[in-house]
């Protein structure tokens, strides 16, 4: 598809399944261009992906499930918590995203005029990868969503994959093969979130195209 078709199909689907005709080799490459070409701040190249796929990713919902019912009680997870937490083991992987506290603290100290600012663009710079994954994803037919389970899960997660102790984890991004359609889409209207400021000159130059008097 065109960039501006899969745009606009990108959708959070939450029904997934396994049927995916896409092999692991061509999942993996795809995530890895967008971790090395999504833009971030300064270069600063702060974001880190894992993958899961197979029982680790049937593992990790299971550290979601198990993190959950302890925060909550069994009772409280029965029902549409539970459901939830099923649909996403039901997918075929899971895509980790985590920013390098590190190596965000360190570009801070080397840019001390902006210190504060690092911690910011490095969720903007995450927010992007997120999509760019989120949107090769869709090219492929595949179905995901984005999941905020951290920090409740975060310490078992590094220690069960023995991840660095300075990732952070940001989000989780299910995805599989589109087993249900996605909800109803709701858009505000384009006006009331885009303005556009066109300057005169560019004003004449659009009636002279157009062939309007002045």
């Amino acid at each position: 598809m065109e960039l501006r078709e899969i745009v606009s199909a990108r959708r959070s689907y939450y029904g997934l399944g396994r049927n995916v005709g896409t092999s692991d080799e061509d999942i993996i490459s795809a995530i890895e261009d967008a971790v090395k070409y999504t833009p971030s701040a300064y270069n600063s190249q702060s974001q880190c992906v894992a993958v899961m796929l197979g029982s680790e990713h049937e593992e990790l919902w299971g550290i979601v499930e198990a993190a959950l019912r302890r925060k909550i009680g069994d009772q409280r997870y029965q029902g549409p918590t539970e459901e939830k937490i099923s649909r996403f083991r039901s997918a075929y992987g899971t895509v980790l995203f985590f920013d390098n506290m590190t190596r965000t603290c360190e570009m801070g100290d080397s840019h001390p005029s902006n210190v504060g600012n690092f911690p910011v663009w490095a969720q903007q710079s995450s927010g992007m990868l997120q999509y760019v994954v989120w949107t090769m994803l869709e090219d492929m037919g595949l179905g995901a969503s984005v999941q905020h389970y951290n920090p409740l899960i975060d310490k078992q997660i590094r220690e069960r994959w023995s991840l660095p102790s300075d990732w952070k984890l940001i989000a989780q991004m299910p995805f599989g093969s589109i087993e249900s359609p996605a909800g109803e889409r709701s858009l505000e209207p384009i006006g009331e979130r885009l303005k556009i400021f066109r300057g005169r000159e560019l004003n004449r130059e659009q009636d002279e195209r157009a062939g309007t008097p002045n």
